[in-house]
């Protein structure tokens, strides 16, 4: 195909797949639970980090944390007590588990009393571009004690990540709630600045379509992917992530 197709190809996909129905599926559909601003960022950015396999477990391991934070993130975070944090324990998902749980909620509380909130822990500094800024964040994430392993839960673009789940939570929280999906809570951060959320179904449909070149599904790759998107939408590139993904999920394209 060539450019003008793929364009008008993937438009198409995003009117089809952009749509409310796609978050009856999907782990946006935590921080829909909730409307103050506080408590979509904290359940989204932990329904995020959960993102890794089967989406079911994804969606019960999320829905789980929110229960063992009493269904009001924000308020457990500023608020919990030693017995309260006790209570994450036994949580667990894939690799992450209960001293995982407990770091990112004193880490939450940290941000959220030093640094303005999650909106200004992603965007510290804006003359560098966003994913410096998301390795900034992990940055002030992990500079209070913390277990080594818990480390791994958060990526970091300029060691070489796709940093797919945070660029993923990243879309939620930024790109205009009109379009029917994400939510448009954070204005300091633009649309045109943010990254696909790359990984296997997407960058699969992405090299068929001859916008990705690169194999591995990295931090490169991400790189060479907002390129091309933004030859397509130079304002809201990553809307292409609903074509992307749903061709990959749902059409095995």
């Amino acid at each position: 195909m060539n450019k003008e197709t793929v364009s008008s190809f993937l438009e198409e996909k995003v009117i089809q797949y952009q749509q409310p129905q796609f978050i009856e599926t999907d782990p946006i559909q935590i921080p829909y639970l909730f409307s103050k601003k506080e408590d979509i960022e904290i359940s989204g950015f932990i329904a995020a980090t959960l993102s890794w396999g089967n989406r079911k477990s994804i969606l019960k391991s999320a829905q789980t944390f929110m229960a063992l934070m009493d269904s009001a993130p924000h308020e457990f975070i500023m608020n919990a007590t030693e017995n309260d944090y006790n209570s994450l324990s036994n949580f667990k998902h894939r690799t992450f588990n209960g001293a995982d749980a407990r770091f990112f909620c004193q880490s939450l509380k940290n941000i959220y009393t030093h640094h303005g909130g999650l909106e200004n822990a992603f965007f510290t500094k804006p003359d560098v571009s966003l994913q410096e800024n998301i390795s900034l964040f992990k940055a002030i994430f992990f500079n209070i004690p913390h277990p080594l392993r818990t480390k791994k839960h958060v990526s970091d673009p300029l060691k070489g990540s796709a940093a797919k789940r945070l660029n993923m939570f990243l879309r939620w929280m930024v790109r205009d709630h009109n379009q029917k999906v994400d939510f448009g809570i954070w204005s300091k951060i633009k649309p045109s600045q943010l990254s696909c959320p790359l990984d296997v179904h997407s960058g699969r449909v992405a090299r068929k379509l001859g916008l990705l070149d690169r194999t591995q599904n990295d931090g490169k790759a991400v790189s060479e992917l907002d390129n091309s998107l933004r030859m397509l939408d130079p304002l809201d590139p990553v809307k292409f992530d609903f074509a992307l993904f749903g061709l990959g999920v749902f059409e095995g394209f």
